[in-house]
């Protein structure tokens, strides 16, 4: 390997070091090579291929994880920006070309890898019940390897949201939408707002509704906004990387409620109180959650004297999640690798 082939190469692996485990960036570094090898590309006009190249990353990611990238698109133009040099592309496509496309058999065999490991953590859901569950046993499962640790903060959200949708659900909260008797001729004039859109009428002034938290959606793009919400006003922010003045006033800025609930590292929780005091928000956080308040809870739900109606419930709720979030993609990769005709064995001699 020569020194500008080495140079192209630790471009690469430092995006898929840096990507989470659906690998979007490298799949989108794979398909403008595939396209190269097949079609030929003309590197240096870049509209030819990097608007395009995000609809030839969809269309893969789509059929092998049952998704798609939805990060911003400042966030995606930096790959061609300064992740991936123009000359560092054009080395790694001649790469792939000499080698029928050795540098896409490699991306895609390391994408294969990370989902593998993901079996892991669906086992230890599927191999333990709520006398056996241990929140930092499966925690551990993403923080020692090396290829899941990216997805660390998605996994803590997930067990965050399995415990606390479960205690909404149990607890049989209900909430009461009514509308002021001194204002039913404004109800009345907006009836059919009312019905459709609140659920009112001038027939029925008030509705009771039973109380649920949601995590905001299944992605992967790299924010520091709101992570679930609740339908009796209560935002959650799951913070479990560092965090410092500007991300705390970004998190907050990004949040219209005024009942924010923070889930932390227990190190971390003086520093966030000192800086929301800081900053002049601490009256809009209800409550600075820690880890070792989830290992309390976690405990009591899954061994305490109401396990019985939330442990299998919790446990059930995390693998679900784990499956959407990651989606396995059953026989997928098989049949897409197949596909392309890719082989081991084609991968550039050093690269593995």
């Amino acid at each position: 390997m020569t020194e500008e082939e080495k140079k192209a190469k630790l471009y690469l692996d430092k995006i898929i070091r840096n990507s989470r485990i659906h690998l979007y960036k490298p799949i989108q570094i794979a398909e403008i090579l595939y396209k190269d090898r097949l079609e030929g590309i003309d590197f240096n006009d870049t509209s030819s291929f990097v608007n395009p190249s995000k609809q030839w990353r969809d269309a893969i990611s789509r059929f092998l994880v049952k998704s798609v990238c939805t990060s911003s698109d400042s966030y995606q133009k930096a790959l061609f920006r300064n992740e991936m040099p123009l000359e560092q592309l054009k080395v790694l496509a001649e790469i792939n070309r000499n080698t029928r496309g050795g540098v896409e058999a490699y991306i895609y065999r390391l994408f294969e890898n990370r989902f593998n490991n993901m079996v892991e953590a669906l086992d230890y859901c599927s191999r333990h019940n709520r006398q056996d569950f241990q929140i930092k046993d499966f925690l551990n499962v993403f923080f020692s390897s090396k290829e899941l640790r990216k997805s660390v903060d998605k996994i803590y959200e997930i067990t965050v949201y399995a415990l606390f949708s479960a205690l909404v659900d149990c607890l049989n909260i209900q909430i009461t939408l009514s509308s002021d008797r001194n204002k039913s001729d404004i109800l009345k004039e907006f009836s059919d707002f009312a019905e459709q859109v609140i659920g009112l009428s001038e027939h029925k002034s008030s509705i009771t509704i039973p109380a649920n938290i949601h995590r905001v959606g299944v992605t992967n793009a790299p924010d520091g906004g709101l992570d679930m919400w609740s339908s009796f006003g209560m935002a959650i922010q799951i913070k479990h990387i560092d965090l410092d003045e500007e991300s705390a006033k970004k998190i907050v800025e990004s949040i219209a409620a005024d009942r924010i609930v923070i889930v932390c590292r227990d190190a971390d929780k003086n520093v966030i109180v000192s800086l929301l005091n800081q900053i002049g928000w601490k009256s809009r956080i209800q409550g600075i959650v820690t880890e070792n308040n989830l290992i309390e809870w976690y405990e009591k739900a899954l061994r305490g004297k109401y396990s019985d109606q939330l442990g299998n419930k919790i446990i059930n709720v995390i693998l679900s999640q784990i499956q959407k979030e990651f989606p396995s993609a059953d026989n997928s990769f098989t049949t897409f690798w197949n596909s392309r005709m890719y082989k081991t064995q084609s991968i550039p001699p050093g690269w593995v």
